[in-house]
């Protein structure tokens, strides 16, 4: 037997694929700005007050996380915006959620259990826009538009 969708069928898929894009461009922001905003803590405060932060961490790692963090910023949203490369952004995300299951482990053997919290909701966040930029929404990449966004060979004539 056929199955015919009905009209009121149809704009609650449209709806429902409207609220999911919605929320995940919400978690995008929110995760961007979250991590642009801690990223930058480690990356402007001056080295003995980091230090006083984080005791037992080298310094050059807690810059690190840092720059990765101001860096994962940028590409969980700016690829999607332009559409140049929005695989980027899943994969922003992927790396957001490697370092919040990183600290997640790091409070765990501290006994934080306190931070443990945060560090799960933002984990659970950004798995969310990765599931659902590489599988349920993704974004088409602009045409014409590969990783660098050069055409080599235009205007030239054979």
């Amino acid at each position: 037997m056929e199955s015919h969708a009905t009209s009121s069928t149809v704009p609650r898929a449209a709806a429902t694929g409207r609220g999911l894009r919605v929320a995940l461009w919400s978690a995008q922001i929110a995760l961007a700005i979250v991590f642009a905003l801690a990223g930058w803590m480690k990356v402007s405060t001056p080295s003995a007050d980091l230090a006083k932060m984080a005791p037992g961490f080298p310094l050059a790692l807690l810059r690190f996380i840092g720059i990765a963090e101001l860096a994962g910023s940028i590409g969980i949203i700016l690829p999607a915006l332009t559409r140049i490369a929005p695989v980027l952004t899943p994969l922003a995300s992927s790396g957001f959620v490697i370092v919040m299951a990183s600290a997640a482990v790091l409070h765990l053997v501290r006994g934080q259990f306190g931070e443990l919290a945060v560090v799960v909701v933002l984990g659970a966040i950004a798995y969310f826009v990765a599931w659902g930029r590489f599988k349920r929404a993704p974004i088409a990449r602009r045409e014409g538009h590969g990783i660098t966004g050069l055409h080599l060979d235009e205007g030239r004539q054979s």
